[in-house]
């Protein structure tokens, strides 16, 4: 049979849906790209926030309008959001065409689940073998990029956030199957290798007597040369080390990305979220940061938070242009059920959320500008990910910029010849916007 999975949300839900393909492919499935080709619809949620929520359900239905053309596909529908509200989506008159709901919980036992959907639709299987494992993936990613995860869930519980409902207490992977995976990552040929996790910063600290840290995860993957770009996604403020700012301080090639979501500025807030650490830690940590060589500092916002005020947001406007970072996101608050959040007073409304919003990314466009503004006329290497037809020119990656395109992107022009995606070719930044540059190949004569 057919199979396409369509993965929503986060570069960890990515990870995730390459476990299933993995066991699909395991069971002699044939995996395909288009939908109109699977005899089975796989889609992998997101439940996170509310956005994510109307994301999921749409494309739920949209895989529902396929199998109302043709009754003998199967919809399967798995992930975050089955796992926060399988009570309630699994009795939803809306949704009941959907043949196969599985929560993450219920991840070992997918391949029972899946064979007794397909004898009540009336086909024959022969049983399948093996579960979805954290070791086993089909990469969707081309081979110069990979991902990898470290650990899942998190201990810090805070007001706004529900992930801990949906992925549990935090634990971390064991580190030689980590350490198995970036050697498997190195060999099929990757160039720019991500690590991910829900809190990448305390890995190893539940692993009982082994000493293992972030570090010990960094230096394993330095030890493989064919890694141009390392680079660490989702870093809490108050757990960086000293040693871990060093570690990058000793090897040039650490990509000198840090993604610190900080969520807000002002200690009142900060207290109400379960944030741990203040103001105080958050700016002697971006001093801290800014003395690694070119490093690039971005970070995440919630505006319209419970009890926050007008002169809250013109106090963290004035923190953000005190304290620059290159890459800033910011989303609305969104009450979810379950947490804290959801249940404090003096709630903050949708139309001022959203006139906060803007503020705050009307005053990050003119610091961003101003610090791109600084990389004019630098030389770096850049990998190829792909030819832009609208533009004519390449778009790239490099230490700059996280590889999903939320922060922005390279614009890469190449005159002497043509480039392959996945080549690393030095490159000068010849113009800057608020978002992206513009990059021309540097040939090896220095023209």
């Amino acid at each position: 049979m057919n199979v396409g999975i369509i993965s929503l949300g986060c570069a960890k839900n990515r990870v995730d849906t390459e476990e299933v393909l993995s066991w699909f492919a395991r069971n002699s499935f044939q995996i395909v790209s288009d939908k109109k080709d699977a005899d089975i619809l796989v889609i992998n949620t997101c439940g996170f926030i509310e956005s994510a929520k109307k994301e999921a359900i749409a494309t739920i239905f949209d895989a529902l309008s396929y199998k109302k053309k043709d009754p003998h596909k199967i919809v399967v529908v798995i992930g975050c959001l089955i796992e926060r509200y399988y009570a309630e989506l699994v009795h939803n008159e809306d949704l009941k065409d959907v043949d196969l709901m599985v929560p993450i919980k219920k991840y070992g036992e997918f391949g029972e689940l899946l064979r007794a959907t397909l004898i009540k639709r009336g086909y024959r299987p022969d049983s399948f073998s093996g579960e979805i494992e954290k070791d086993k993936r089909l990469y969707s990613t081309p081979s110069y990029q990979s991902y990898l995860q470290i650990s899942d869930g998190c201990n810090n519980f805070c007001t706004f956030c529900a992930i801990p409902l949906i992925r549990g207490r935090f634990h971390s992977f064991p580190f030689e199957m980590v350490k198995k995976e970036i050697k498997e990552i190195a060999e099929r040929g990757t160039k720019e290798i991500t690590i991910i996790s829900q809190d990448t910063s305390i890995y190893g600290t539940d692993l009982q007597g082994q000493n293992i840290t972030i570090c010990d995860v960094l230096k394993e993957c330095l030890k493989y040369d064919s890694f141009k770009f390392i680079r660490l996604l989702y870093l809490y403020p108050d757990e960086i080390t000293d040693e871990f700012i060093q570690l990058y301080k000793d090897n040039p090639r650490l990509t000198p990305y840090f993604d610190v979501p900080i969520q807000h500025s002002e200690d009142h807030l900060l207290k109400a979220m379960h944030r741990h650490g203040d103001k105080k830690l958050i700016e002697n940590l971006i001093d801290k940061l800014r003395t690694v060589p070119n490093a690039v500092l971005r970070t995440t916002l919630i505006v319209g938070f419970p009890g926050e005020t007008k002169r809250d947001i013109d106090r963290l406007i004035k923190f953000l242009n005190e304290h620059p970072f290159d890459h800033l996101g910011v989303f609305t608050y969104s009450p979810e059920e379950g947490t804290l959040g959801a249940l404090m007073k003096h709630q903050v409304r949708e139309s001022t959320k959203k006139e906060r919003y803007q503020r705050v990314m009307r005053a990050q466009q003119k610091i961003s500008y101003r610090l791109n503004k600084r990389h004019l006329g630098e030389t770096m290497d850049v990998m190829v990910t792909g030819y832009d037809e609208k533009n004519l020119c390449y778009s790239a990656s490099s230490y700059l910029y996280a590889p999903d395109d939320i922060d922005g992107q390279i614009y890469l022009f190449s005159s002497e010849r043509a480039l392959e995606n996945g080549e690393v070719v030095k490159a000068k930044i010849v113009n800057t916007s608020s978002y992206d540059m513009d990059a021309q190949v540097i040939n090896p004569d220095g023209e």
